[in-house]
């Protein structure tokens, strides 16, 4: 699947999604990396299903395609469904400026606020890019390392469930282009590409301004000896008197799952 659409407040049709120059490679400088897996955790008896009805509840909310899974030694079914690394979203901070993509995006003036102080944005490595004409992109990236996150080698590299991405930005009517999203599937260096994926939308220009756009795309098929989804996107700002003006981005997904 790879979908571009306006967000659910105003319709409007969309010009098709342009492809912008494909970097070879993640851009540096890399994105900070994972925390490291956490330790396994003791489980309350009383509170935590059996290694069985761990099993049957997760093969049941996970619908593998064969209808079952197996773990390595190093894994329990208790251990996973306390960590449950499908379908959830393995960005941090997803929604830094704790805005919602059901109303249209609030109205800013011209700020002076590095971006930093205006949410929580822990887990992202951010810089800026200088265009001509007053413009500019936030460059914002994080690396997801799915190992850390729960997933194991054998299922990424035998099963090779979807890895879904998703986005939300703003049409901020600042340029022609005002969102770039870019992303690489790494093999264990963090430099072998794999497969990846780059668009550049346009939007129409219809209906009033601030309104939501979706950009979503499906990995499927990508080969073995995929460790990490590199998630980058840029949005477009322009320095107007008195400040900068942004376009906002929010509801990032990274997410691994058997089924859409």
């Amino acid at each position: 699947m790879e979908e571009v659409r306006e967000g659910p407040e105003l319709g409007g049709g969309m010009e098709e999604p342009a492809s912008p120059q494909e970097p070879a490679s993640p851009p540096p400088p890399p994105s900070p990396p994972s925390p490291a897996a956490p330790e396994t955790p003791r489980l309350p008896a009383p509170e935590s299903p059996t290694e069985a009805h761990a099993r049957q509840l997760l093969l049941q909310e996970w619908a593998p395609p064969r209808g079952s899974l197996e773990l390595p030694p190093r894994l329990t079914w208790k251990l996973l469904f306390l960590r449950r690394p499908l379908y959830r979203n393995l960005l941090r901070s997803p929604n830094p400026e704790g805005i919602n993509i059901y109303e249209p995006a609030p109205p800013t003036g011209p700020t002076q606020q590095p971006l930093e102080a205006l949410g929580n944005f822990r887990g992202w490595h951010i810089r800026t890019e200088k265009l001509q004409q007053n413009l500019s992109w936030t460059v914002k990236q994080q690396c997801v390392d799915l190992l850390a996150e729960g997933l194991w080698e054998e299922l990424l590299d035998d099963e090779q469930p979807r890895i879904t991405v998703m986005d939300w930005f703003e049409d901020s009517r600042l340029d022609a282009c005002v969102y770039e999203l870019h992303v690489w599937l790494l093999a264990a260096d963090r430099s072998t590409v794999i497969a990846q994926h780059h668009v550049a939308p346009r939007t129409s220009g219809r209906g009033p301004p601030g309104h939501w756009i979706q950009v979503s795309h499906v990995f499927r098929q990508y080969g073995p000896g995929v460790r990490f989804v590199h998630f980058l996107h840029k949005t477009k700002n322009r320095m107007e008197r008195g400040g900068l003006r942004r376009t906002r981005v929010t509801d990032s997904s990274v997410s691994v799952q058997f089924r859409e």
